[in-house]
């Protein structure tokens, strides 16, 4: 069975020292948020991860939901592990108090799910759903709709899900079909089919609130015409006791490649009871409050499995032997050296080091940003914390998510042979790690959000949100010669991606297709030049801590700073150049040849 020890030191470093997480502490209902608070969530979180829920992700894998006679049962243990999860008081941390929640931010919140992702990435989507569906309905829903729902959300005995897929529509909602008819106490009846709903049914919860992207009458085509509404698996009465199974269900689960302890539902609308949320044809836009809630949540579930496929593949490198170092035998007692001494299995190491720490960094970083977008009471504050969540989401999606299947794949590697079998679970760990570059719209389309809605905002002026204060910390150290091997590297990827916003911008005005062409090159640019961004500082603050007791500690993240700077972020060099050649290469091919 793989093995897990929850990162809480780097944790730590990412939400302190990197950020200033005692800042939060200023923000309504987080005063009493303190480091000893933090400390202990993450202690326990980390302890819960390890002995709850690992033991039970490769059963959960090997023996997958079920379904039958339109019901769906998740695999043994885990009714007896989501108990145990709600009783601990974890579904509820980032809940609002008001309704049973504990009230912590956000980025706590975050690091916490990291350690679910870690561990069981199957079982971290059911109560992941749930906190998706309680950010769009505190934005849009009525108080109703609160009063209701809340309470038993909190307390995570209902749970809930996003039915947004149907088979004839996926990423272009526009084409949805789903049909919303209003009923004469207020309600709506909800008719339709949707396809890949996560959580849809499950045994978990006693009920599940369903967020609904339907058509009412006379909705204008396309996606203006979309509403969003509330449909429970099962009838609520008015003083909120369950009534009669609700006309939905479940008409069949999917096969999948990994995530087999996630239930992927076919979900079939009969006449469903349902209530609307927010306003008529506008919900797209409560929807989307859900969809970038659970994207910056698919990030951190890269960002766990890259984590876990680390500390695994560091293990058994640490215990493998095989060859002999090239510097000279380091165990001449034994018939050959542990594989951390090769120059090849470091390499890859190091890879999936640099780019774990560096992006729990930026993740740490955007959430905390959207604690401050949520809770500051200075406005322009609020404004400048919403524009970068808005800019960097897309890119904590895909970027991380890519990493997280990249490193999976890395971290096998390092197994050998012994990666691709089913003994030291490394397979599991890329299997799951792959729908994270599909669902909550596949990185693609994450790219070409950035590069045509979030690029032109503002005139173009949103990305400066990003990059001047990178430029401002260049410029503030460059009489730092022990800094400069980080902020040197760090500057010319950032002028990399500053030139390559400015060509995709320029070129669009003649090409419409040079933004599709450049967008995912584009994304890959911006991640890599964030955390160059998150290690630069990274290291200064390793440089300063180098003697005393975690002397260790902070030369290794001076060292895989200086590793990443040298090894990796060379890229953007490339990606630039991929970048400014075009779009004629993707777009004159000639259609009849494919």
């Amino acid at each position: 069975m793989p093995i897990y020890n929850a990162p809480v030191r780097d944790m730590l470093f990412a939400f302190y020292e990197l950020n200033d997480g005692e800042y939060l502490q200023q923000l309504p209902g987080f005063e009493d948020v303190d480091s000893e608070t933090v400390l202990a969530v993450l202690e326990e979180a980390g302890k819960f991860a390890r002995e709850q829920l690992l033991p039970i992700n490769r059963n959960g894998d090997e023996e997958g939901c079920q379904w039958n006679d339109g019901r769906v049962t998740t695999p043994e243990g885990f009714k007896e592990a989501y108990a145990a999860f709600i009783e601990a008081g974890w579904n509820s941390i980032a809940f609002d108090p008001k309704y049973g929640g504990q009230g912590l931010p956000k980025s706590l919140h975050l690091m916490v799910d990291e350690m679910l992702s870690s561990t069981n990435m199957s079982f971290s989507l059911y109560p992941g759903l749930t906190y998706g569906a309680w950010t769009s309905l505190e934005a849009y829903a009525s108080d109703e709709i609160k009063d209701i729902c809340f309470p038993k959300l909190a307390e995570g005995v209902w749970s809930g899900s996003m039915c947004l897929t149907e088979p004839q529509c996926g990423t272009d909602l526009g084409l949805l079909r789903t049909k919303a008819e209003p009923l004469d106490d207020g309600g709506y009846s909800i008719t339709g089919t949707k396809i890949f709903i996560t959580a849809g049914d499950h045994d978990l919860t006693e009920n599940i609130i369903h967020l609904v992207l339907a058509r009412a009458p006379d909705a204008p085509e396309g996606i203006k015409g979309i509403s969003l509404f509330a449909v429970p698996k099962m009838t609520i009465n008015g003083d909120g006791t369950l009534g009669e199974p609700n006309n939905l269900g479940c008409g069949s689960i999917e096969h999948k490649m990994g995530l087999k302890a996630s239930s992927t539902c076919v979900m079939n609308f009969d006449g469903a009871r349902g209530w609307l949320v927010g306003e008529q044809h506008k919900g797209m836009r409560a929807m989307f409050k859900m969809m970038n809630s659970e994207r910056l949540a698919v990030g951190i579930q890269g960002l766990g499995i890259a984590e876990a496929a680390y500390q695994n593949a560091v293990d058994y490198a640490r215990e493998r032997l095989q060859g002999r170092s090239p510097r000279g035998r380091k165990l001449p007692d034994k018939p050959a050296d542990p594989l951390t001494e090769h120059p090849d299995v470091r390499r890859m190491l190091l890879t999936i080091r640099a780019y774990t720490e560096g992006s729990r960094a930026l993740c740490v970083r955007i959430a905390q940003l959207l604690d401050i977008a949520n809770k500051s009471r200075d406005q322009a504050e609020r404004r400048q914390a919403e524009g970068l969540v808005a800019l960097l989401t897309p890119v904590i999606k895909a970027f991380c998510s890519d990493i997280g299947f990249e490193m999976a794949t890395l971290g096998q590697q390092i197994y050998g042979g012994h990666g691709y079998v089913r003994e030291h679970g490394m397979e599991q760990f890329v299997r799951d790690a792959r729908i994270a570059q599909i669902y909550e719209g596949v990185n693609g389309v994450q790219a070409m959000d950035l590069v045509e809605r979030k690029l032109p905002m503002n005139d173009g002026k949103l990305i400066q949100l990003f990059l001047s204060p990178v430029q401002d910390y260049v410029n503030d150290k460059r009489g730092d010669e022990r800094l400069a091997e980080f902020t040197g590297p760090l500057d010319v990827a950032a002028r990399h991606l500053k030139s390559a916003a400015v060509t995709i911008m320029e070129s669009a005005i003649e090409d419409p297709a040079e933004p599709g062409a450049a967008a995912v090159d584009f994304l890959r640019l911006f991640g890599l030049t964030a955390l160059a961004y998150e290690w630069a500082r990274a290291a200064e603050i390793g440089l300063r801590n180098s003697v005393g007791e975690e002397a260790v500690y902070y030369k290794a993240k001076v060292r895989t700073a200086r590793f990443f700077m040298q090894r990796i972020l060379p890229q953007t060099g490339s990606l630039l150049a991929a970048i400014s050649a075009g779009s004629a290469s993707v777009m004159d091919f000639d259609d009849q040849a494919w």
